[in-house]
């Protein structure tokens, strides 16, 4: 137990980087007491083990040793948080599961194991989403702009986004892995820009290498070969989402853009761009993205342009639709056989899963003439259900 425990206590005093004083003075003990027991030549008595998992911010199995049951128990908590979250399936809305109970039991998981990086990050994150559930984001418009803003002082008052702020920055305090570090700016990063912290928020962007410096582009310059087509193709992905994203973004925040036959061509050169590169019609996660642009588009069409155009829109991102729950799905790993990322596969598990609510949830933002129109087709029967 000795050489356990004095082992414990130097690494930790290493990985926070106190000096045997620094752990002397908190403790009471002298520095010779604290090298003795990092030496192995004896251990603390024990009405001082709680002080000292409570400097270091540990649990007191982790002082002896029991790393075993304890990685096992956190990982647990680790999986059940996850699995909360991708439940969502990308929607926020309540309807799709609430976190509460979720956040709760991570609270209590961090009294038991104090500082523990994972389940900071999934605390932070969950905080993050429950937020959006009970608050919303509510953007607002200004007189005589197209473009939507941040409903800032609402957002303030958040009181779990405040939570997941101050996790987050807590953890940064830690000396933990470059992982945790990154996920703690992604989401902090949105935050700040919902509170109206506009300079925190571009702080932390700028904190980032820019686009022509992160991993998946020097990946592609370190590699040859096999290796580097299959970079490439998980870059090409990786660009294809985020263009998706912006660009349908950049419409949709704009109301002149939204309501305008460019916006709807925007959208459809967008469409077109990520087909050309599935000619085949295998696009994996992207049939995700592409489900939605079709909706979007269909919307669009069936507001302001042609209903013919919208109901043949509806029904490509239907049959996306369907092709992504049946490959969501599977228990065998994906793999893309289009050119361009044909070195590229994912493992069964790996894709978001897809809420049961979807149509229930996407429906009712097309106008009841449309829908009535959907109905007297049997093939989206399931769309009403």
């Amino acid at each position: 137990m000795e050489i356990t425990i004095g082992k414990a206590i130097k690494d930790l005093r290493k990985r926070d980087n106190r000096t045997q004083e620094d752990l002397a003075k908190a403790l009471d003990v002298t520095c010779q007491a604290i090298s003795r027991w990092e030496a192995g030549g004896g251990y603390p008595d024990m009405e001082l083990v709680p002080a000292i998992a409570n400097y270091f911010h540990v649990s007191i199995d982790e002082l002896f040793g029991y790393h075993g049951d304890r990685e096992a128990q956190i990982q647990a908590i680790v999986d059940k948080a996850g699995a909360a979250i991708r439940a969502l399936g990308g929607f926020i809305g309540e309807e799709n599961g609430d976190l509460t109970d979720t956040v709760e039991m991570l609270r209590t998981a961090l009294e038991e194991f104090p500082n523990e990086p994972e389940l900071m990050i999934k605390l932070a994150e969950c905080l993050f989403y429950l937020g959006w559930q009970k608050h919303g984001l509510n953007p607002t418009t200004k007189e005589g702009s197209p473009y939507q803003y941040d409903d800032a002082e609402r957002n303030k008052e958040n009181i779990y986004w405040q939570e997941s702020l101050q996790v987050y920055d807590k953890l940064l305090h830690l000396n933990v892995a470059t992982k945790y570090r990154e996920a703690a700016h992604h989401n902090m990063l949105f935050m700040y820009k919902y509170r109206g912290e506009y300079e925190k928020s571009k702080a932390l962007a700028n904190e980032q290498p820019c686009l022509y410096n992160c991993k998946e582009v020097l990946l592609t310059y370190a590699t040859t070969g096999e290796e580097e087509a299959q970079y490439a193709g998980e870059l090409i992905l990786a660009l294809l989402s985020l263009l998706y994203g912006t660009m349908s973004r950049s419409v949709l925040t704009n109301s002149d853009l939204a309501s305008s036959e460019y916006g709807r061509e925007v959208l459809l050169a967008l469409i077109r761009m990520i087909e050309t590169v599935f000619p085949d019609g295998r696009c994996g996660r992207m049939h995700w993205d592409l489900r939605y642009l079709y909706l979007l588009l269909a919307m669009q069409e069936s507001r302001h342009g042609d209903r013919e155009k919208a109901l043949t829109c509806f029904e490509k991102g239907f049959d996306h639709h369907k092709e992504y729950c049946r490959i969501s799905t599977s228990l065998n790993a994906y793999s893309y056989t289009s050119p361009l990322v044909a070195k590229v596969s994912l493992a069964a598990g790996q894709f978001q899963e897809n809420p049961e609510n979807f149509w229930a949830i996407t429906m009712p933002q097309f106008s009841e003439e449309f829908q009535k129109e959907l109905e007297k087709n049997e093939k989206f029967k399931e769309c009403f259900e």
